[in-house]
């Protein structure tokens, strides 16, 4: 057992006594709420080609472009139209993203044409090149998201 003396001894200096006291630490983590969960896997779960062909209406997008957009053939397409199908889920999140890409577009171009010849046109931003081809990737639905918003506030790169 150590005592003083031996920590004399060695050169050591002394420990320092332990406090007894209780340290009580309080840790808060940020509150995230997630009201929205259930809607969307209901949403994701009862996308009709029905539904599909609203957002559709929206954009003059051309059935082969759609099929491109959506990682399908033309014939799976032709198929759910003609069984009114529902769509599954990975299928169902990227319309959605396109949705809101053309949503946001027809904002900053007020005409579906308009906003289609914007995205036939190759674009190069902040060193990299955005074409029609960008929306097969979900990285490219961002990076035009990003252009239109900056575009709808005048910050156009």
């Amino acid at each position: 057992m150590l005592t003083n003396d031996s920590f004399m001894k060695k050169g050591k200096a002394e420990p320092k006594p332990y406090s007894t006291e209780p340290t009580t630490f309080k840790v808060e983590e940020p509150y995230v709420s997630m009201p929205r969960v259930n809607k969307i896997q209901a949403a994701l779960a009862d996308y009709s080609y029905k539904k599909f062909q609203k957002v559709g209406e929206k954009a003059p997008f051309t059935l082969a472009e759609w099929a491109n957009i959506l990682h399908l053939s033309e014939r799976t397409l032709q198929r759910y139209a003609k069984d009114n199908k529902n769509f599954e889920g990975i299928y169902v999140d990227r319309i959605l993203q396109i949705e809101k890409l053309i949503d946001v577009g027809l904002e900053v171009f007020t005409d579906a044409d308009a906003l289609y010849t914007w995205l036939k046109k190759p674009k190069a931003v902040l060193g990299e090149r955005i074409t029609f081809e960008s929306l097969y990737h979900s990285d490219g639905i961002y990076q035009i998201l990003e252009q239109l918003g900056r575009i709808k506030h005048g910050v156009y790169v």
